[in-house]
């Protein structure tokens, strides 16, 4: 039972009842003092308007996957529907499908992964090494990507994947910029 403030509970005279509400009249505003921007705990961090080289990786990474995964997903869906032949009960057409979809889905969700955690670590190399972040070191990571990347395939290989993640990302940046730039969000 609540009881008004200042006064005591009937069947105990001598003592009063503690509650907890009655100083909160205000907004939780002024009684938290919450602050409105966002706090970091070295001066050094409140400087930089980027993230950090972790975040950076568990970012490019996370992304990564998770498109490569879904892209995967799709085109397994499709090959099990297109491998389904017409004798086929409806548990096994399922079974194709699902099947289909989570082996094709790992496969990219798996490579699609490694290459955003080696351009994540790429790129923060970049801005560690020139202590700059421009598009520059976007673009070098891609180029970097794509020939770590198809290293092992060989020389030639290993140049026209570094040319594609090059020009990759030097696409993705440079529709970033104009996205900025003309379209008010």
């Amino acid at each position: 039972m609540a009881y008004p403030p200042n006064q005591s509970d009937p069947n105990e005279p001598n003592r009063r009842l503690y509650n907890p509400y009655q100083d909160l009249q205000g907004s939780a505003h002024n009684i938290y003092k919450l602050p409105t921007s966002p706090e970091f705990l070295f001066q050094e961090e409140a400087i930089a308007q980027r993230r950090s080289w972790g975040e950076n990786l568990t970012y490019y990474t996370g992304i990564s996957y998770l498109a490569g995964a879904v892209a995967g997903a799709g085109i397994g869906f499709v090959e099990g529907v297109k491998a389904s032949e017409p004798g086929d009960t409806l548990k096994l057409r399922i079974n194709r499908i699902l099947n289909g979809s989570g082996h094709t889905g790992r496969k990219f969700g798996n490579r699609a992964g490694v290459i955003g955690l080696m351009y994540a670590g790429l790129e923060s190399g970049m801005v560690q090494a020139r202590d700059t972040d421009d598009v520059i070191n976007s673009v070098v990571a891609g180029l970097g990507t794509g020939v770590l990347y198809k290293a092992a395939a060989g020389v030639r290989s290993a140049a026209v994947a570094g040319a594609i993640g090059g020009v990759v990302v030097g696409v993705a940046v440079t529709g970033k910029q104009m996205l900025r730039r003309y379209v008010p969000i």
